[in-house]
């Protein structure tokens, strides 16, 4: 016993000093006030939604590219995981160590230069570390328009846009991160940078690499900056809110509204009666516009042109008329100035923070096909309300590119950790087996982070899943690069 004890105090010895080494070497390169550890290490350990708390070796903080190259060389040295860090803004368990304490994050909160804005090329060079809205705002102040938008762009970073090919309200007319991206910077496994911030609209010269690293979450490389498109700022933004009697009417509203306005439509956004109730219950400001307790689905439209303010109202207004007599619709409001279309849509990306207030829920990002869309609500809501009885329905989404924010909350009264324990593997089985049966995605825009990771596995052809695991190994042979993220 005392010999077994012996070796074990002489092993913890011998990691403390290797620690103790490897934390010194990266001080060497960052300075010591971007070495972080122990007490300082809490908002960098916990998920968005607090569903998850990990604990890291420590957090470094590097300034540049190339003290990200030499961060991740001296912790390949080590064999120690690093896990790449934004504005920890995820909500797939994708951006936290796991709870050994032997993990780096990498944090690129100092990477935050937005290196060039070229107006003639229609493109912006960014460091990861940029906040998405800090870009948003600087296109502007050119006239110009980065499209990507998201409830927390305030804190989330491109370099995390990018990692899980974020989508957001304005997919439908510009896409997700991917469509946005013309070039990459990263950093890869062994420490070498990869300059690919090519601001090239065709260039058909090998494998795409650039996409390859959108949307593979840090478990191949660290993004350090992007290239990205921008567009010319639309002169004109008309915002309706909009009563639906059912889900159905809201597919024909979009078709509708997709051969009137044509690709001037940039939003179309589907929310069910209980989020906007949500909503009105913790923000009084935000009281649902039009319509009564008894409306079950609402309708969030953006129109961008560069047609004057009277002829765009007056071609969203003939849209809506048309809507209101054919019955599609039963009531709706237009906004009448920049400041009304901000609260409208405050609604809709309130709806996130009235549902933490309430505690936390069942989560799904999911895809079906558009047309698809309201039998899959339909029938799925009829099996989960047999299932889980009083529980509420906070469906809200994208509808014009398929994607829903498939949200159980629990019933009034009752306590929400309880209510996810005991229901949340049921529910999961029966929203994933109604997904794929439509030919959808069990993960629309947030990504696979640790919390999917048996999902993708259980999901995904063996041939797609071999070709998966060929490139991580050809990338990052010793496991290094975001451990346990997307493939396990």
């Amino acid at each position: 016993m005392s010999l077994s004890l012996g070796s074990g105090t002489r092993n913890l010895r011998k990691l403390l000093a290797m620690n103790q080494i490897l934390l010194e070497r990266l001080c060497g390169v960052v300075g010591a006030d971007h070495v972080l550890t122990d007490m300082d290490l809490g908002a960098y350990e916990e998920d968005w939604n607090r569903r998850a708390r990990g604990k890291a070796l420590a957090v470094v903080r590097p300034a540049d590219t190339v003290q990200t190259a030499q961060v991740i060389r001296i912790c390949a040295d080590a064999g120690v995981g690093l896990v790449p860090q934004g504005g920890n803004t995820g909500l797939n368990l994708g951006a936290i160590p796991d709870g050994s304490g032997t993990q780096v994050v990498l944090s690129t909160k100092r990477m935050n230069a937005i290196r060039a804005i070229d107006v003639a090329n229609l493109t912006a060079t960014v460091e990861a570390g940029c906040v998405l809205q800090t870009l948003q705002e600087a296109a502007r102040a050119h006239n110009l328009l980065f499209p990507l938008s998201l409830a927390a762009e305030g804190s989330c970073t491109i370099g995390g846009n990018l990692a899980t090919n974020a989508g957001g309200t304005q997919v439908l007319r510009y896409g997700n991160a991917r469509e946005l991206c013309l070039g990459i910077e990263c950093v890869t496994a062994a420490g070498e940078v990869w300059n690919g911030l090519t601001a090239l609209r065709k260039d058909n010269t090998g494998y795409d690499l650039r996409n390859l690293m959108v949307g593979s979450e840090g478990t191949l490389a660290i993004i350090t900056a992007a290239t990205l498109r921008l567009y010319p700022l639309p002169r004109t933004q008309t915002t309706a809110w909009v009563a639906l009697p059912g889900i159905h009417e809201a597919l024909r509203l979009l078709q509708r509204a997709q051969s009137i306005l044509g690709p001037s439509l940039s939003g179309f956004e589907i929310i069910g009666r209980e989020p906007v109730e949500q909503v009105g219950r913790h923000f009084a400001e935000l009281a649902r516009p039009c319509g009564d307790s008894s409306t079950p689905w609402f309708v969030l439209m953006d129109v961008w042109n560069n047609l004057d303010d009277g002829r765009a109202r007056e071609e969203v207004e003939s849209l809506l008329a048309g809507a209101l007599e054919s019955g599609e619709a039963h009531d709706a409001v237009i906004a009448t100035s920049q400041a009304q279309s901000a609260k409208l849509w405050r609604i809709r990306e309130s709806i996130p923070e009235a549902q933490a207030r309430d505690g936390l829920n069942i989560k799904h990002d999911i895809s079906v096909p558009v047309s698809a869309l309201p039998d899959f609500v339909m029938e799925l809501q009829s099996v989960l309300a047999a299932a889980v009885p009083g529980a509420r329905f906070m469906t809200f989404g994208h509808m014009g590119d398929g994607n829903l924010h498939y949200n159980l909350q629990a019933p009034f009264g009752a306590d929400a950790d309880a209510f996810r324990a005991r229901y949340e593997r049921q529910v999961n089985g029966l929203v994933y087996e109604h997904v794929a049966r439509f030919g959808g995605s069990f993960s629309a825009e947030h990504g696979i982070g640790s919390h999917k990771v048996e999902q993708l596995a259980s999901s995904k052809s063996p041939t797609a899943l071999w070709m998966m695991r060929g490139v991580k190994q050809a990338l990052d042979p010793r496991g290094i690069l975001n451990p346990g993220k997307v493939l396990g």
